[in-house]
């Protein structure tokens, strides 16, 4: 889900800490299809590397906070790359195989 935030400067990604920019999205810590409800803002980098390296089953039972998911090796791995990009960096995400 996309949406934009006029005051996204004033929020920080549930994921990485950062600031957000421009664009925002919303995250689902549950996923929606599992019973979730709750929404986080994200940035959409950070969203796309959720989805790509957890699957919705995994993300209900293991990973619904951020520090669960900060403890995931590959989220892990990203979280350090990311760390010092501006708040609307972009680039493209690859899933895990």
């Amino acid at each position: 889900m996309v949406r934009e935030v006029a005051l996204a400067e004033a929020l920080d990604c549930f994921l990485c800490g950062r600031p957000l920019g421009r664009r925002v999205e919303w995250h689902h810590p549950v996923p929606k299809s599992r019973g979730g409800r709750e929404t986080v803002p994200i940035h959409p980098i950070c969203h796309r590397t959720i989805h790509a390296v957890i699957d919705n089953k995994d993300l209900e039972r293991d990973y619904a906070t951020p520090a669960a998911l900060k403890a995931h090796p590959d989220i892990a791995k990203f979280l350090e790359w990311v760390r010092n990009k501006p708040p609307d960096f972009h680039a493209p995400t690859r899933r895990r195989r």
